[in-house]
């Protein structure tokens, strides 16, 4: 068990380390994107093969998790442009807004009763969001973009669930980046239209970094998290990723001294997040509690 939860931890540490890899590759974020999903599909494809896991899928099926991939990319797309825009530290705590708008899409998609908590723990997120948005005008746009990657992480997360049903993960993973990279291989020269680069190839540099990205932050992550769930339940596996953000700033922060960029603002608007994080986990901790005591009881 001890091993499990070093691999936990360390999934979440290698998932943390996708914004600075968002930082150290020079390509803009629509190229990265596209690049790390072709990559990414590459490789699972031929893991699978090796392994002989691939499953055999509908094309009506591969439609559907296609689709839910182009969110995956839509966010991923606005997450690095936020990180570019701005710095690491303020793409990842944007992005834990992402059970705020969970609240408010499953309520709206799927009439998910709001409880008058789940409202007060969010207001105390958006309020952290708003100290940070007026702490320097030079991150505005970065917040303003790693607001909407939020909202797109939740979209993602909503529809992955409702398409998931009776697919094993690796086969939802593969499919959904095939459909990312598609997806976005139609955009994309319209994106480069509006956002010009001297060249769509990346350097030597960049390709090592988005090697190592892909096989470390993507591939060797998703092994582990494999790992881990047969070992560790689901609902652990998810609170320790609520750890996600801090791991993130820590490493901006060493690597790349982003503590001068912050003052007493942001730090006080990212506790408050954090508080509100705090807050839903130990509220979600309750509530399934409450379930299997009443199990017990039947």
């Amino acid at each position: 068990m001890k091993e499990a939860f070093f691999k936990l931890h360390l999934s979440v540490l290698l998932a943390g380390g996708t914004g600075v890899f968002g930082r150290l590759i020079t390509l803009n974020e629509g190229l990265l994107v596209w690049y790390r999903m072709l990559l990414a599909t590459v490789m699972f494809f031929f893991i699978l093969l090796v392994l002989k896991k691939l499953h055999k899928v509908s094309f009506k099926d591969i439609l559907r998790i296609s689709g839910v991939g182009i969110l995956l990319a839509i966010h991923w797309l606005f997450f690095y442009g936020s990180i570019k825009a701005s710095n690491v530290s303020i793409g990842v705590v944007c992005l834990s807004l992402m059970s705020i708008f969970t609240v408010i899409f499953e309520y709206l998609i799927d009439r998910y009763r709001v409880s008058y908590k789940e409202i007060l723990f969010s207001v105390i997120g958006v309020l952290g969001i708003v100290l940070i948005f007026h702490f320097d005008t030079r991150y505005r746009l970065g917040i303003f973009l790693g607001v909407i990657s939020s909202a797109m992480a939740s979209l993602f997360t909503i529809s992955n669930k409702k398409v998931s049903a009776g697919f094993p993960s690796s086969t939802m993973l593969l499919y959904e980046m095939l459909g990312g990279f598609v997806g976005l291989s139609l955009f994309l020269p319209f994106y480069l239209k509006y956002f010009p680069v001297p060249t769509i190839l990346p350097s030597m540099t960049d390709f090592i970094y988005l090697l190592v990205f892909v096989s470390v932050c993507t591939v060797w992550l998703y092994i582990l998290q494999i790992q881990v769930l047969k070992k560790v339940s689901a609902f652990t596996v998810n609170l320790t990723y609520n750890l996600e953000p801090i791991y993130s700033i820590i490493l901006a922060m060493i690597i790349f001294h982003e503590a001068k960029d912050l003052n007493f603002s942001f730090y006080a608007g990212l506790g408050m997040i954090v508080f509100s994080v705090v807050l839903q986990t130990l509220n979600v901790i309750r509530n399934v509690r409450k379930v299997k005591k009443k199990g017990d009881a039947v």
